[in-house]
């Protein structure tokens, strides 16, 4: 498989759900002006008869490259954010939202300088590409075992993601 990592920003991952930044945002002065305040900036999607949230963070380790690429996953049920703590980058590696994922739709993006994502419900995914050792809150679904796909690739549509 060919692929080409694509520098995200709001219209080339907009099928896929929202990119998470401040960047060229309007904020408000709350707090007696102490603090700018930048509302909305993902739209969390909770589905199904159990509609709670839950906050979580994740420590990532660092991936190795090349990384083999033979699964992804969707969370049928809602959204699901990764907003790293720090200005940390990764990548996000997805398909559209399918019965099955299709290997020759994958695209793959860069999220830089300590924005995130929030994938759309049903939108497959890799599991998080952390370029370091780092940590990330995340917004999911609370009744997540019900709440994931995984779809295991045929032997054929494995790939290895290279970057450096």
């Amino acid at each position: 498989m060919k692929y080409q990592i694509q520098n995200i920003d709001n219209q080339n991952f907009k099928k896929f759900g929202d990119l998470i930044s401040i960047k060229e945002k309007n904020f408000e002065e709350i707090n007696k002006n102490s603090t700018n305040s930048f509302f909305d900036l993902a739209n969390i999607q909770i589905e199904g008869e159990d509609q709670r949230v839950r906050l979580n963070i994740f420590e990532a380790k660092k991936r190795i490259f090349p990384l083999q690429i033979d699964m992804l996953e969707n969370h049928p049920y809602s959204s699901q954010v990764f907003l790293p703590f720090l200005n940390t980058d990764f990548l996000v590696l997805v398909a559209p939202i399918a019965s099955k994922p299709n290997p020759d739709e994958i695209e793959i993006f860069k999220v830089t300088n300590g924005d995130g994502i929030n994938f759309n419900p049903k939108v497959w995914h890799f599991p998080l590409i952390s370029l370091d050792n780092a940590k990330y809150i995340t917004v999911d679904k609370k009744d997540a075992k019900t709440n994931i796909e995984i779809y295991n690739f045929d032997k054929s549509d494995i790939f290895e993601l290279n970057y450096e």
